[in-house]
């Protein structure tokens, strides 16, 4: 099954100010980021964003916020209960990308929910991290147990556009060269 930008909507979870610098790679998880956003805003895909207690993280990191066409803030670690409302304004849209920080816990959370919940749940891999990479690992190895999908940024960029005849391929290309 390949992505379909017209059934997609890209969640961009906690990349917040405080938290980026003790992420593991977090400057290419930061910039794979800042490339599916874009991208999505080209494409007229809903991107949401989430910020895990920003008075004690910050917000999310501007160029990651500014992508976003609504910031949700929350206390749990899963923020499906406060993306429910959001999603299925945008019910038409089933399939999920998802991304963020950390992978092992808010990230991870929030995709079993919503795999739970009967979503599509793609995780972009390389677009997502946590301050070790054993706890990212591990993460993505219990989402792809339970079906979640795991892809990286490239994929879901080609898979999106689907040919090199659209209008946003060559845009693309420039990002990822």
């Amino acid at each position: 099954m390949l992505l379909d930008a017209n059934q997609s909507q890209l969640l961009l979870i906690d990349y917040q100010a405080r938290l980026m610098p003790a992420i593991s790679g977090g400057e290419q998880v930061l910039a794979n980021a800042h490339r599916l956003g874009t991208l999505a805003r080209l494409l007229h895909i809903p991107v949401l964003g989430t910020e895990q207690t920003p008075a004690k993280l910050g917000a999310l990191v501007p160029a990651v916020g500014a992508l976003c066409d609504e910031t949700i803030t929350k206390n749990r670690f899963s923020a499906e209960h406060v993306l429910a409302a959001p999603l299925h304004a945008r019910g038409e849209r089933r399939a999920l990308v998802v991304a963020g920080c950390e992978a092992h816990v808010c990230l991870m959370q929030t995709a079993l929910d919503l795999n739970d919940a009967d979503w599509a749940v793609w995780i972009v891999t390389d677009a997502s991290g946590s301050r070790s990479p054993h706890n990212r690992d591990a993460a993505f190895a219990r989402l792809a147990a339970v079906g979640c999908r795991l892809i990286t940024t490239e994929m879901a960029g080609f898979e999106w556009l689907g040919d090199a005849e659209h209008d946003a391929f060559r845009a693309w290309q420039k990002m990822i060269r």
